[in-house]
Formats: C-alpha cells, structure tokens, sequence
C-alpha cells in the first residue's frame, strides 16, 4: 500500500486471520453526563455482526463521546452497552478487546514501527516467538513490513495512520474504532487510505465503527450510519436512504445542499396540497396530515429551461426566475434562482459546449413533484 501506488489493497499476507468472529453491539438507553451538562441522551442502536458503520454529525454532537463509551474511556454511563452475548458497561477499557485508532494516531515516537504494533500484545503477556510471528503479519497486512526498523518521523501521514491500524489489528480485537482517523491526512491521500480501510474492513469482516463530521467519508465508507445532534440518534439507515428520505429537517439539511420551502398542506375539495413561499402549490399524497410542513428537494432534480407552458405538465411543479449567481463546481455548476422571492439552488451538469448562464439571465424550470418531501416543521 505505497502511498503512491495504485489503491488496491494487497492480498491477505499469508497465516493472517482473515475471517475473525464478526460481533454485535447493542446499547441500550445510554446516557452519560458531564457535570450538569447531558451529552449522549438515551441512544439506543444495534450495530450488525461485520458491518462497517459510521457515527456522523457535527461538532458537540456526542459521536465521539459515543465512540469512546464503547470503548470504556471516561465516565460510566447509564444504560447497557453489549459485545456479542456480553455486557462490557462496566467493564475497563483492557478488557473489553476492542480496538481504537484515534485521530493523532498516538505512536510511540521512540519506538520502532515493529515495537509500536508489538505494545499490545507485550501488554497482554504474548510469548515473544508469537509476538515476532504477529506482528509481522499485521505488517504485512497493510503494506508495511519494509518500515518496520523505521521510527514514526521517518514515516509519512498515511504510513502512520497504517502503523496505527495495525497496532489496533494485531491484538485481534471483537470491534475497530476509528475515530477520525483520517482527518489528518491531505485530500488526496484521504481518498485512497479511506478506500483501502474498507477494502481491509471487508477482507477481515470485522464489525466497524467509525467516527466522522465528513459527509463524504461516512457516505463512501458506511454500510449504514447513524446522524446524531445534541446527543440524540437522528436517524439511522443506509446513506442513499438517509439522503433521499431524511427523517427531519436536520438531517435533510445536514445531509447534502438541499432546498426547503416553507409552507403548510391544505385540503382542497377532495385533494392535498402544498402551499409554500414564492408561490409554490402542487398536489402531494392524500395521506399527508393538514398543517405546517416543508417540502424538501435536492438542487440536482431542479431542470433548467424548455417553454414556460411545459412546466406545468402533470406530475410537475413549473417556475420561472431569474439567475442570481452561478458558481462553476467542476463537474457541475450551481445557480442560485430568484423565484417569488426565494432563492432555489440547481445544480446542473457542466458540459464544455454549454455556456454558464450568466446572472440576470430569465429562466424557467421544473421539478418532478414525486422527487419532492414533505417534512414536518
């Protein structure tokens, strides 16, 4: 796994357990304070045996403090915490075998690669003759059985980041934690080490957890994730499910540019509607409750252009406005539209031979009303 090499990670060094017991973790009811202040407030949440999962949300929302109750640092909290058939709530960190890669990495800076990956198991009384045979096999694991003389300064960011992941590995724990892990890495480099930690996590099949404010990371990485804010699970699933059907405003806004109208629905005659700001009125299903509510669609199911009249096709809300700003993203170029007051964000495709409206350009647009959600207020 040379830094500069192709992403692929290398085949399972030969004698390495690849195939480790996958473990649930159940919690139930967890609360843990600081002083006065309630940081985790009754999260309940089962983690499946080998899935990668991800803890996201922005700061101060709890998922590091989650991370670490798992693992047995800090305050004991209310509630149960559970590894397989075990209740570890009480339990100190040492004995719970769970493994944590923290965000600084943590290495011994006087100490070789091989006697970082080796502490552990020094720790633990493994016979030496094991220990030599281990710890090169944790090398050999994620690419780095060459530097094992070496000491952490004579290693790059991503190298460190792997020395850590194979001290954590080497002592065959029931679950990984990462704890953004990748956070100190450059943007390009955090690319490929992220790729190449699932492709691990998926070879060994253990149950993963990881920590992260990066939207991208939880997305490409997770099998399913949980959103927390103010110490409460926001919603749980998989992360196109989160993004196409959050469960409230926070995670539609958390997740992904997104545009929310304000606005109610009402009855009209035998139907419902929405009835929002900037004269936003289409039909939405008969089972939606009358009263406050946003509708909610993302800038990429908003479609630029064709004649005013086609806009109002059934099965489509129809717009006419005026371009504000458009910004040039690379792959796309989002506008901002002026529309009865609001401002709609669209995001087009950028093609070479389409030209980037320029601002005060009259535009019109339409939005298919199935893409639209109806979020309570």
């Amino acid at each position: 796994m040379n830094e500069h090499a192709s992403s692929t990670a290398p085949p399972p060094a030969r004698g390495v357990r690849t195939g480790p017991r996958a473990e649930r973790l159940v919690i139930e009811g967890l609360r843990l304070s600081f002083g006065d202040n309630e940081v985790l407030k009754g999260v309940d949440l089962t983690i499946e045996p080998g899935e990668f999962f991800a803890f996201l949300g922005p700061s101060g929302s709890g998922k590091s403090t989650l991370l670490r109750a798992i693992a047995g640092f800090g305050p004991r909290p209310a509630g149960r915490i559970l590894i397989g058939e075990e209740e570890v709530t009480a339990k100190p960190p040492w004995l719970r075998n769970v493994g944590m890669v923290f965000q600084s990495y943590a290495l011994w800076p006087h100490m070789t690669v091989a006697k970082n990956v080796a502490f552990g198991l020094e720790e633990r009384g493994v016979p030496k003759s094991e220990i030599a045979v281990r710890v090169r096999r944790a090398l050999e694991l994620v690419g780095l059985a060459e530097f094992a003389d070496r000491r952490p300064s004579q290693l790059s960011g991503g190298q460190q980041q792997r020395v850590a992941l194979a001290r954590t590995l080497v002592v065959e724990p029931r679950v990984l934690l990462l704890d953004e892990p990748l956070s100190n890495l450059d943007a390009n480099l955090r690319v490929q080490v992220r790729r190449e930690l699932k492709q691990l996590q998926r070879r060994l099949g253990i149950t993963t957890i990881f920590v992260t404010h990066d939207q991208e990371e939880a997305n490409t990485t997770s099998d399913r994730m949980a959103v927390l804010e103010e110490g409460v699970i926001q919603q749980v699933g998989a992360p196109v499910e989160l993004y196409d059907r959050p469960a409230n405003l926070f995670v539609a806004t958390f997740l992904g540019s997104a545009n929310l109208i304000e606005g109610e629905v009402i009855a009209d005659g035998g139907a419902r509607l929405f009835s929002g700001r900037g004269g936003f009125r289409f039909p939405v299903a008969d089972e939606e409750e009358e009263g406050r509510a946003h509708a909610l669609f993302r800038p990429q199911t908003v479609h630029l252009g064709g004649p005013p009249g086609s806009a109002e096709e059934p099965g489509f809300f129809g717009f006419s406005g005026r371009v504000v700003r458009a910004e040039f993203l690379g792959m796309l170029v989002r506008y901002g539209i002026e529309v009865g007051g609001l401002e709609l964000l669209v995001d087009e495709p950028h093609e070479p031979d389409r030209p980037i409206l320029p601002e005060g350009s009259e535009v019109t647009g339409r939005i298919a009303t199935r893409r639209i959600r109806i979020l309570r207020a």
